[in-house]
């Protein structure tokens, strides 16, 4: 079973040095890393700024279209307003449906990401919790976390995986 996980971090440069820790936790076979993306909110910008984590994602990865819904739900529909908001509720709902994902986790880091953060957000599996743990021990981070069924996972990776390049 798949883990979404957003770990949320007071200063721009925390996700990017957690991802450095994941990646070296996933070398001794700790954790696998599915797919993810970095978030950085520079403190006076309008949002913020991401990054598909495409580096150490393969084959059914969710890939960007996924994470490009997921951030329009997150960070674009409060600045948008309520025209665009009742676009992307539509597909919110879509995307509750296809994957777990419900409008209190979008709620909840909507309100914890902000400027002057940076967040990890990772599709992961098969962590040895206690050893993943102990890495961060420490850390200023905030863990935001919903867990995925086999069969949300399917639905989401249907749902938003990247096609094969011709």
């Amino acid at each position: 079973m798949a883990t979404l996980t957003v770990w949320r971090f007071p200063a721009l440069t925390g996700a990017e040095a957690a991802l450095e820790t994941l990646k070296d936790l996933q070398k001794q076979q700790l954790i696998i890393l599915q797919d993810g993306a970095v978030v950085t909110w520079p403190v006076g910008a309008k949002k913020p700024k991401t990054r598909h984590l495409a580096s150490f994602t393969g084959v059914g990865a969710l890939g960007g279209a996924f994470w490009g819904m997921l951030f329009g739900l997150i960070f674009l529909v409060p600045v948008l307003g309520a025209a665009v908001g009742a676009a992307f509720g539509a597909l919110g709902g879509s995307l509750a449906r296809a994957g777990g994902i419900d409008e209190s986790f979008v709620k909840e880091v909507r309100e914890r990401v902000t400027p002057g953060t940076s967040a990890l957000f990772l599709l992961s599996s098969d962590a040895v919790l206690d050893r993943v743990s102990g890495a961060f021990e420490g850390w200023d981070a905030e863990l935001i976390q919903t867990n995925l069924s086999t069969e949300e996972e399917s639905r989401l990776r249907e749902a938003f995986a990247e096609e094969p390049e011709a």
